[in-house]
């Protein structure tokens, strides 16, 4: 298909100039827009320090606007207060984006008694229902129709305390009955629940706001449910995903890079797998620096998992990072039964990277005997040209401009706005370590 290039912000990457330098870290993507919605929790104001400037934070706010919160943004610092809610109703334009308006529903549901909500959109990765959700508010009292481009909720008798087993630890759906239960009537349990360090930052602004949560052994969070919650201040974690694709982007241009804010325990999987390549980084209080050399990293077998294992947002970063591996390297998808789409622009690059519906690997998969393409093999090392890139969503786009960072010639990689939907000002960050990248192009801002 052409591009328009008069119409289409795209980035210019000439690749092959190492990185150098200190970056400091963005808020995390997967916890603001989480903790922006838990504020509809309450009527006082509630204050949100290290916040991402990113498109999904911008679509919160929006959300949230619509719904009557006052918003005051300084810096990278949020203070947002609802005293009353103006709107049950989330509009299309604004909640039909991705999957963000079905977290609103636990607050308006205890604040309004009622809740509508478009059908959900999102990043083309695989198929991501809402059934978790709404069988999960079904057992905590909501009685749910649905309509031909949305859900209408109501809870005649309010939410109440409920025992929840998630098929599989949704990380949403997690964060979901996190914020529902918080005001629920009695005791609701989470069976299965995950927690990844985002949920676990979620908690901790939870517990500000007056909320008891515990988290058991096996999986289980026990939330008991309170009358009211109050406003609370609350710092955000480091983005680890940000500070996974900055590393790799050290190591494949061959450079050096501090990462400023990178939290140790929360990329500690990511770290074992980089000492399984030889690669090297230094540790202190203050971040994580990520030394790259001449020497070739030996091929290793990668699986993605749920939290503590290897992030399943690593996985496209880290597959452009094998195809500068010796010898044959092996990826496991266990999370998304369709996230290898990326690799065809790769392979045009020069990549040697070859896709199978078997599982390669050892973690209980659920896609093992099912038709669905989520395990590669790629060989190398081998030498990538650069060439014109169409991005999908973020964390493929992400790898797009790894891979481009370090071909030979210029890359032109367009759909950008995927990108700046989830990191910060990457390519200033990255223009800053020395990076060859110019956004060509207006850019668009949310309203």
């Amino acid at each position: 298909m052409d591009i328009d290039k008069n119409n289409e912000a795209y980035y210019l990457i000439r690749g092959g100039t190492p990185l150098y330098g200190e970056i400091p870290l963005s808020g995390a993507k997967n916890a603001i827009t989480k903790m922006i919605i838990a504020s509809l929790l309450t009527g006082e104001p509630c204050l949100l320090r290290n916040v991402p400037l990113i498109g999904d934070f911008d679509l919160a706010l929006a959300l949230c606007r619509e719904m009557g919160s006052k918003i005051r943004l300084q810096d990278h610092t949020l203070s947002i207060a609802t005293p009353s809610i103006r709107s049950s109703v989330v509009s299309t334009k604004v909640g039909g984006l991705n999957r963000m308006a079905i977290i609103t529903v636990g607050p308006l549901l205890h604040r309004c008694g009622e809740a509508d909500i478009p059908k959900p959109g999102g990043d083309r990765i695989g198929a991501r229902p809402i059934d978790f959700h709404l069988n999960g508010l079904r057992l905590m009292g909501a009685e749910i129709v649905e309509r031909d481009r949305g859900y209408h909720f109501t809870a005649p008798h309010g939410l109440r305390g409920a025992n929840i087993q998630l098929p599989f630890p949704s990380v949403m759906a997690t964060e979901n009955f996190l914020i529902s239960a918080s005001l629920a009537r009695g005791v609701t349990v989470i069976q299965n629940a995950a927690l990844e360090p985002e949920i676990i930052d979620l908690i901790k602004f939870l517990q500000k706001m007056g909320a008891i949560i515990e988290i058991k052994v096996d999986r289980r969070i026990v939330v008991e449910g309170v009358e009211c919650l109050h406003g609370a201040s609350h710092t955000l974690l480091s983005d680890r995903n940000e500070a996974v694709s900055l590393a790799i982007a050290a190591y494949l241009t061959k450079g050096d890079v501090y990462l400023r804010g990178a939290q140790q325990d929360t990329l500690l999987t990511f770290l074992n797998t980089l000492s399984k390549m030889q690669l090297r980084f230094e540790i202190d209080d203050e971040g994580i620096r990520f030394l790259g050399d001449s020497r070739i990293p030996p091929a290793i077998a990668l699986e993605t998992d749920v939290h503590p294992g290897f992030m399943t947002d690593w996985q496209q970063p880290f597959t452009v990072l094998l195809t500068q591996a010796q010898g044959m390297s092996v990826v496991h998808e266990t999370i998304y039964e369709d996230r290898f789409g990326y690799t065809a622009p790769l392979q045009e690059m020069g990549a040697h990277v070859a896709l199978y519906t078997k599982c390669l690997g050892e973690v209980q998969c659920r896609f093992r005997e099912k038709q669905f393409t989520h395990s590669c093999v790629v060989r190398g090392p081998t030498p990538l040209s650069g060439t014109r890139l169409n991005i999908p969503d973020i964390r493929a786009g992400c790898s797009y401009i790894l891979a481009a960072l370090c071909a030979s010639g210029i890359s032109e990689v367009y759909g950008i706005e995927h990108i700046e939907r989830g990191y910060e000002d990457l390519d200033a960050k990255l223009r800053s370590l020395g990076a060859q990248i110019e956004r060509v192009g207006e850019r668009v801002l949310e309203a």
